[in-house]
């Protein structure tokens, strides 16, 4: 199957990408068949520098079936080549990723909105499992709490008793 796919290049941490059409059997940056043009991300969105493709190649190989990867599919939307691929929903990617593992041990205290609609989603499995499992725990995390403090404790006092003599 024919896929129109980019293809790295570049040096470390400059990325630059070749936009190819290649067998999807062939390694991303082996064997491909035609180059269609190239993408530079470190180059602001307003820069026309920033990609470059040969329009009709495009089309002639979208004719012969070679299908675009999502990220072509954006970069010919912008271009106005391709139809643009719709938006994925992910409501946890407006929310830094700090607050994002504060939410998930925290729980419901304090959650705007998007988290919310994600919440009931999750709640009706974990209502289930963790009764089940917190009765399995807590006499099990009970037991070697108690233990060990009684063995750190008369292991700590004979040490500091014996520099005090």
């Amino acid at each position: 199957m024919l896929k129109i796919r980019l293809s790295m290049g570049g040096a470390k941490k400059r990325p630059v990408y070749k936009i190819v059409v290649a067998d999807s059997r062939f390694p991303r940056d082996g064997r491909f068949i035609e180059k269609v043009g190239f993408f530079n991300p470190l180059l602001p969105k307003t820069k026309k520098e920033r990609f470059n493709l040969e329009v009709e190649r495009i089309k002639h190989w979208i004719s012969k079936g070679a299908k675009p990867t999502l990220r072509v599919s954006r970069i010919l939307g912008e271009a106005e080549i391709y139809p643009m691929p719709p938006k994925g929903n992910n409501p946890l990617k407006a929310i830094p990723k700090k607050d994002r593992k504060k939410e998930k041990s925290d729980g419901d205290k304090s959650s705007p909105a998007a988290p919310k609609v994600a919440e009931p989603k999750k709640e009706e499995p974990k209502v289930e499992a963790p009764k089940v499992a917190e009765a399995k725990t807590e006499p099990k995390k009970e037991e070697p709490k108690v233990e060990a403090p009684k063995v750190a404790e008369a292991k700590t006092e004979p040490k500091k008793e014996e520099p005090k003599k």
